[in-house]
């Protein structure tokens, strides 16, 4: 049986045998290493990290006695879930993603890690807003009405791309003139819309 260890870009947790891009943790450890299952926590800290699966030749036993690796499709996906980039084994995308954060948000110096995760905290625990589609910059993720049931779906160019945990399936017309629900926190829509670049699964095309 997989493990519950795949996050979605509404950040919850779930167990599917489809493998992503990248890893990360939430600030600690979030599982009972005996039976290596979640306990009820879904972070140990403000600091959420999306980091590289492979880094200096670093071996570690996923949900053993350390932190609870987590594991995302892709950057978007990591993002939408309120993930920013390691400053370790991520340092050139968190520097850039520090530096479109300063741009942003009209700051002097690009932000620390803990002036970042202070504010994605709080948008990832407030109230969902909803969006201008026009205004979205790509890699952004909404929710779409799907069969009657609200699927997230990424912003890329002209289309929504409904996201599934073995990649990208349908791809639909971005509409024009109307609001979804924003899953991906409105700091990182800010730096997404500063220029920064997320890494995308292959399926995105």
């Amino acid at each position: 049986m997989p493990l519950q260890n795949r996050v979605t870009p509404d950040g919850t947790i779930i167990a599917t045998p489809a493998r992503g891009l990248f890893m990360g943790n939430r600030g600690g450890r979030i599982h009972d290493p005996a039976t290596r299952t979640l306990t009820s926590r879904r972070f140990a800290s403000r600091r959420w990290i999306c980091c590289e699966t492979a880094f200096k030749g670093r071996h570690r036993t996923v949900m053993g006695a350390g932190y609870t690796e987590l594991f995302f499709l892709d950057e978007p996906t990591a993002l939408s879930a309120g993930h920013r980039p390691c400053f370790e084994c991520r340092r050139a995308a968190a520097n850039a993603f520090a530096r479109y954060w300063q741009q942003a948000h009209g700051l002097g110096a690009p932000p620390d890690a803990d002036t970042m995760d202070r504010q994605l905290h709080a948008e990832r625990l407030g109230a969902r807003p909803e969006a201008a589609l026009d205004l979205l910059p790509d890699g952004a993720a909404v929710l779409v009405k799907e069969d009657a049931a609200q699927r997230p779906a990424f912003v890329r160019g002209d289309c929504l791309l409904v996201w599934q945990a073995e990649g990208y399936g349908q791809k639909l017309a971005r509409p024009r003139g109307i609001a979804l629900p924003l899953l991906t926190p409105p700091s990182i829509v800010a730096v997404l819309d500063a220029g920064y670049l997320p890494h995308w699964h292959p399926s995105a095309g």
